[in-house]
């Protein structure tokens, strides 16, 4: 399909190789990721898999501010808000986009070739499942990384799941609970990040990728010569300090989700970082807070394809429930931060509810799973 929210490159290298290069183009929204691009990416990234003289492929942004600042948020609320309307599904661009943005991560996580994403900027939601399925990470020193879902009783998806389980528990509760943005110091040193260059020396990184050893139809070569050329070009300016260095771990309490909201909540003071994530917690939904929990325990339990089709269930029951409309309402739509969340408190959330998301439609209606055919490469 042909799409102006992300755009297509296939750049000539050294001896008849090519780089291909996906580029998300919708800079007055952070590249916030609709349909359109998911749909256009897809069959790209499995045709650029098949072609032996594409050597690596990479995705970037437009704009100076971010990779990608999430999905297409507006046109999730307006369909939730119809749908919610309607007592029923009366608009399918919630359940189309969930599938076809987890299809085209898990494809990502799977890629046969050296897949490197920039991530500039602001990365967030579904910007930090692109970037977190790509094998190269990159970073920038301005580069700030988050799932704020519990902000908009969404929840940390896009493949959330595989980011948490590759975090220390303590670690992945802190920062999907509080939402908190991760900086590049961070985001190295925890491993969601895998190198860091320089932010005004993207152009010139990107470029250099032509000039590469490439070798057609050696994805293994070309992987040691792209972590080669990736650590040549590593920024060696100022980064950022540490907002998680300073933070006691030890304190956090994973044997409830009430403990451990609470051991969070109880960190207040440490620093303003701190503080801005507890405060994102205080007044969070409560229903994503049980879903995060959950995630916790079930990610390691779980293989790829199980994390994503999981994911899906939990997607599709956020949209069709009024959390969601209600957080993106107070949050982006009126701006008067005080969303009416369905449970008031973390407190007051059965866990009969938080299991409900876990269940999706097609199970009721005897439908396949949409993730059943996800693809695989030899």
């Amino acid at each position: 399909m042909s799409t102006s929210d992300v755009l297509f490159f296939e750049h000539p290298g050294q001896d008849g190789s090519v780089v291909a290069q996906a580029h998300l183009n919708v800079p007055t929204t952070l590249n916030a990721l609709t349909l359109d691009a998911v749909e256009a990416m897809t069959p790209k990234m499995l045709d650029w898999a098949t072609r032996d003289e594409v050597v690596a492929v990479i995705v970037t942004g437009e704009g100076d501010k971010a990779l990608c600042a999430g999905g297409d948020i507006q046109a999730l609320y307006h369909a939730a808000k119809e749908n919610l309307a309607a007592g029923a599904t009366v608009n399918d661009y919630p359940q189309r986009f969930f599938a076809a943005e987890y299809r085209l991560d898990y494809i990502m996580h799977c890629y046969p070739k050296p897949l490197l994403t920039l991530g500039h900027g602001i990365v967030m939601g579904g910007g930090y499942g692109l970037f977190s399925a790509s094998k190269y990470r990159v970073l920038t020193e301005r580069s700030r990384l988050a799932f704020p879902e519990i902000t908009i009783g969404l929840f940390p998806d896009a493949g959330g799941t595989v980011v948490m389980r590759k975090l220390a528990p303590k670690m992945a509760a802190l920062l999907t609970l509080t939402g908190s943005q991760v900086n590049a110091t961070d985001a190295l040193a925890l491993g969601i990040g895998t190198h860091v260059v320089g932010h005004d020396a993207r152009a010139d990184f990107l470029s250099g990728l032509t000039q590469l050893a490439w070798r057609i139809g050696a994805p293994k070569d070309n992987n040691e010569v792209l972590e080669h050329y990736v650590a040549q070009q590593a920024y060696i300016g100022d980064m950022p300090d540490s907002d998680v260095a300073g933070i006691n771990l030890h304190r956090i309490d994973l044997t409830s989700l009430s403990a451990c909201a609470d051991s969070i909540l109880a960190l207040e003071g440490a620093s303003k970082w701190m503080d801005r994530g507890a405060a994102n917690l205080r007044a969070g939904c409560p229903i994503t807070a049980g879903i995060i929990f959950k995630q916790l325990s079930l990610g390691p339990m779980m293989d790829l394809a199980e994390c994503f089709m999981t994911e899906l269930a939990v997607a599709n029951n956020c949209l069709s429930r009024p959390d969601f409309a209600e957080g993106v309402r107070a949050l982006l739509i009126d701006k008067d931060l005080s969303p009416q969340w369905t449970v008031p408190q973390i407190a007051d959330l059965p866990q009969s509810l938080v299991d409900e998301h876990f269940v999706g439609y097609w199970e009721a209606e005897g439908q396949p799973h949409p993730l059943e055919d996800l693809p695989t490469f030899s």
